[in-house]
């Protein structure tokens, strides 16, 4: 039976673990056939800005992106 899941992220795509946690979070539970709602606030809405360009980590931009098209629903 699937399930909803709704993620709350507030801080910056780079500074903390917290971005790359709530990525592997909705990846996993999309992949289970869930419906994942993510809602970003304050510094979480800058995970979302096109044109980063992150060198030697994750680029927050292309995962998400990648998520959406997978169905994860976005709310800024």
């Amino acid at each position: 039976m699937a399930k909803v899941l709704t993620i709350f992220l507030g801080t910056s795509p780079y500074s903390y673990e917290n971005t790359v946690t709530a990525i592997k979070i909705a990846e996993s539970a999309l992949k289970k056939g869930n419906t994942v709602n993510l809602i970003a606030s304050g510094d979480g809405v800058y995970c979302f800005l096109k044109g980063q360009k992150a060198k030697g980590i994750m680029n927050a931009e292309e995962r998400f992106s990648e998520l959406i098209q997978k169905g994860l629903k976005v709310y800024l």
